[in-house]
């Protein structure tokens, strides 16, 4: 399952409305901002609705653990010779993987439609290592040879933000994840090059976190000296699930309350009830990324486990009570959010034009695009939601060998179809498009 703001309105949550915000600086050299989508200036921060209302209104087509047949009224049929007109989105953790080990029946249904050349993509949630090392990891844990040409993951988009006229490669940029250091690297392979993390702050001034460190010694191994004492912070990403939440919690805030982001300053601005949200991030503060907002992910816990929408719940509290009641304003992508399936829509045709050798405009949009996935409030949310500006069709299906499970309910968000697992989604969708 795994240049100004975006502002979510909190976890993603049934009937939730979100809101993007990228800054103004990156807005015309990002492709994935839709042009048409009503804009509405506030305080200098320019928004955008993220999501239209639920789409989907009918209830999900049930495939009964155990049962040998898919139910669907929905079938088509085809000429020899035909390109495969529709594609496949994979989420991987809960999906294709369990821990480190493939759910039975991932390996053969990757294969199968390598091999009746049927296009796909792996689009998780999931991060802290670079696409090249991830693909790597994941052919190998499969068994099936696969390629980044065809892999999205959380912060993949984050690579955009860097580039163009109004880019941050020459910036500041604060990064924390899992691994810092790791998320470090991969941002300077993804083209910024000044990248500072939690441990180079606190290495630079050890008072600024009054208690024992719970990570000293890798912080001591992995940090490097600041620019300048106070070095001005233009953006700030969270790659992944953070750690140490305390300490990024604390450094992330000092942030958010500095002027013109430049550490260890205090904005005057702060809680001016006379400013627009109280003077709150309205002073030159760094804009904040958040690369997904799972509360909750499959691990090897027989129930699932917090991500990194648990410690965004986290900051956004203690961010209400430092601001007596704001909401925090932030970019949140990755699944459910617009902009993380239009990027991956587009990854997806340059990878189908490339395998069926033909240009994009010779192929044609696709009819449809079956999105797999374990998590309703991610996978199928965003699949339910997403209107594609190619008219392609995105349908839903949900497996039951991840996040969700019957005893947990009806899922929040109603899949196109509920499945044992990824074989029998497979299945399900070539027999509907008549390609078995």
């Amino acid at each position: 399952m795994r240049g100004s703001l975006h502002l979510a309105r909190g976890i993603s949550r049934p009937g939730a409305t979100s809101h993007v915000l990228w800054p103004r600086s990156c807005l015309a050299s990002n492709p994935s901002s839709s042009a048409a989508a009503p804009h509405y200036e506030t305080g200098g921060i320019e928004v955008q609705p993220f999501f239209a209302s639920q789409l989907w209104h009918g209830g999900p087509v049930v495939a009964r653990s155990g049962s040998r047949r898919h139910y669907s009224t929905e079938r088509t049929t085809r000429s020899p010779g035909t390109l495969p007109p529709f594609a496949f989105a994979f989420d991987i953790d809960g999906v294709l993987l369990h821990v480190a080990k493939p759910i039975p029946g991932a390996t053969e249904s990757l294969k199968l439609l390598q091999e009746k050349k049927i296009p796909f993509i792996l689009l998780t949630n999931g991060g802290g290592k670079h696409e090249e090392d991830r693909v790597i990891d994941l052919s190998s844990k499969l068994n099936v040879e696969l390629s980044t040409e065809n892999f999205v993951q959380s912060h993949t988009p984050f690579q955009e933000l860097a580039h163009g006229p109004n880019g941050l490669k020459d910036k500041n940029i604060l990064v924390t994840g899992s691994n810092a250091a790791q998320s470090r690297a991969i941002a300077e392979q993804y083209g910024f090059k000044n990248v500072i993390t939690p441990a180079d702050i606190l290495m630079a001034h050890p008072t600024i976190w009054p208690f024992e460190p719970l990570m000293e010694e890798v912080y001591a191994k992995t940090a490097r000296p600041l620019p300048t004492s106070q070095p001005k912070i233009d953006a700030i990403f969270v790659f992944n699930d953070p750690r140490d939440w305390a300490l990024d919690i604390q450094i992330i805030s000092d942030l958010l309350m500095s002027r013109d982001g430049v550490l260890g300053t205090y904005s005057s601005k702060n809680g001016k009830p006379d400013l627009p949200d109280s003077g709150w991030q309205g002073d030159g503060q760094p804009p904040i990324f958040f690369s997904n907002p799972d509360l909750f992910w499959s691990a090897s816990y027989p129930h699932p486990r917090f991500g990194q929408g648990a410690f965004q719940a986290a900051m956004y509290g203690i961010w209400r009570d430092i601001t007596g009641g704001k909401e925090l304003k932030r970019t949140v992508i990755g699944k459910p959010y617009r902009q993380t399936y239009q990027y991956a829509e587009r990854v997806l045709n340059n990878h189908r034009a490339k395998l069926l050798g033909s240009g994009i405009e010779k192929l044609g949009a696709l009819s449809r695009v079956y999105m797999v996935g374990d998590n309703p409030e991610s996978d199928i949310r965003g699949a339910n939601d997403f209107v594609s500006p190619d008219g392609t069709d995105w349908t839903s299906v949900l497996v039951r060998t991840g996040v969700w499970s019957a005893a947990r309910g009806e899922p929040a968000h109603p899949p196109k179809m509920i499945v044992d697992d990824v074989a029998a989604a497979v299945n399900w969708a070539l027999e509907r498009e008549g390609w078995r």
